[in-house]
């Protein structure tokens, strides 16, 4: 196995890694995505939503499992290309040219991935623990009414839509850089992978922050 893991500890590997890894997890949002719009078609379709989850939940724990593994080793893989990328240019230029050579979304990820993973922790303790351990509100939909109440709060819908404009940031950049990676990258191909990942970023980060803004305005 000395061969895998001189693979995993080299540049390309660790590149391989995070592409894969952010890969799986930009399939996931998709799929959460979706679930989450359930919301706009009312408490009786999202709870029964839910409820189909928890028919399959032993399921959903596996999945859970390997969501959590998938993002560890990204987070894991991700500071180890920032710790390299920083030793090999350990240099502070009195001109710095890299936002000639690159732009502002793959220079801000290391900002936008800390952002998100601050907020995966916050998101964890509210939503995933109330769905799954804590004491459900009294009511024909609880489910519904646990999303209903933490967004209703300013200050948390606030979090929400920023880290929600973090996580557009981050997707525009690593949607290309997947494909840059997977050594799909093409002058003639390129250019409509760069907007389709403009367009899935915009719809994931828009989509998720229309959320909060739609119980703060009045959603039922």
């Amino acid at each position: 196995m000395s061969w895998f893991t001189d693979f995993t500890n080299s540049s390309l590997g660790k590149k391989f890694i995070m592409a894969l890894t952010g890969t799986m997890l930009m399939l996931f949002l998709i799929v959460h995505f979706i679930g989450n719009m359930m919301l706009y078609f009312g408490p009786a379709t999202f709870q029964t939503y839910v409820e189909t989850l928890e028919t399959v939940k032993p399921a959903v724990r596996v999945i859970e499992i390997v969501l959590a593994l998938i993002f560890i080793f990204h987070i894991y893989n991700g500071v180890r290309l920032w710790f390299q990328n920083n030793k090999a240019n350990p240099q502070k230029y009195a001109v710095d040219a890299s936002s000639e050579n690159s732009t502002i979304f793959s220079r801000s990820m290391a900002i936008t991935g800390t952002l998100i993973f601050m907020f995966l922790g916050v998101h964890l303790s509210t939503f995933w623990f109330g769905f799954n351990f804590g004491a459900h509100p009294v009511g024909e939909y609880p489910y519904y009414t646990i999303v209903a109440e933490w967004f209703k709060s300013p200050v948390y819908s606030l979090m929400y839509i920023i880290s929600m404009g973090a996580l557009g940031f981050h997707l525009n950049h690593a949607f290309q850089s997947a494909f840059q990676t997977f050594g799909l990258n093409h002058k003639k191909y390129t250019p409509l992978i760069k907007k389709i990942g403009t367009i899935y970023a915009l719809i994931m980060a828009l989509g998720f922050a229309s959320i909060p803004l739609y119980f703060l305005i009045g959603g039922k």
